[in-house]
């Protein structure tokens, strides 16, 4: 549970929250990678993901609309039936699954992105089919632990996207998914009001965070940028892992 009267839990979660917007403003995704298992190692899932799916749709659509004329929408519309699918599965899942499964998947799930974000993977190009199964991917884990994105920038990566069109299509595509997973989330009685309390305190510090990191000017490349990232998520996927209760 969240305690609004606690200054060192207010001082966590604001940082946690404004590194990851900070993440999100550098590289255009990475948000929900970094912030959610930071913040399940002191709160419920249940409430982390709704509060961050949330937080992030907000991010996208701002993204998405200063990069729309860049959107490729033929490359877009192909994952967006397989999104849902993954949704609808997985909203029966967090509905049927302990909260201890949960936390453990997740930790599991962020560490194998770590390490496969480390490897030294050559350029790949692939067809709109690998929408079937990364599209599912998305909807599945994005809306189990907030964090589809990888499986979207795999898929985008594989039809060889430039720069603008990238940033302008994957943010397009997380906000139609985060809307998607919005209404799953509301249908489904996740959003209290302790989860609206907190994506309202949340707010301003995600807003800071996606300025500062849009703006700054870093001497880090983007691969030593990954790499520390890869790097918090190991140590924060095996936190998760000897977590207990």
């Amino acid at each position: 549970m969240i305690d609004f009267h606690s200054p060192l839990q207010l001082t966590y979660l604001s940082i946690v929250i404004f590194g990851a917007y900070f993440v999100r403003g550098i590289v255009g995704f990475g948000s929900a990678l970094v912030a959610v298992p930071l913040l399940a190692l002191v709160m419920p899932i249940t409430i982390v993901v709704p509060v961050i799916v949330l937080l992030d749709y907000l991010a996208s659509m701002s993204h998405g609309i200063r990069h729309f004329k860049h959107i490729q929408w033929k490359d877009l519309f192909p994952l967006l039936p397989f999104t849902l699918v993954g949704i609808l599965l997985a909203l029966y899942l967090l509905k049927s699954l302990q909260p201890g499964m949960l936390t453990n998947s997740l930790g599991i799930f962020i560490i194998c992105y770590a390490i496969y974000s480390l490897l030294p993977l050559p350029p790949l190009r692939g067809s709109r089919s690998w929408a079937i199964p990364l599209g599912t991917l998305t909807g599945l884990i994005g809306t189990l632990f907030g964090t589809g994105g990888p499986f979207t920038v795999i898929y985008l990566g594989l039809r060889e996207l430039g720069k603008s069109a990238f940033r302008g299509t994957i943010a397009t595509f997380f906000a139609i998914d985060g809307g998607m997973r919005l209404i799953g989330f509301s249908v489904s009685g996740f959003y209290g009001r302790e989860n609206l309390v907190f994506a309202l305190v949340a707010l301003p510090v995600m807003a800071i965070g996606l300025y500062a990191g849009g703006h700054i000017h870093t001497n880090l490349s983007r691969t030593a940028f990954v790499r520390l990232v890869a790097v918090i998520l190991i140590g924060s996927g095996i936190a998760l892992l000897m977590k207990r209760g």
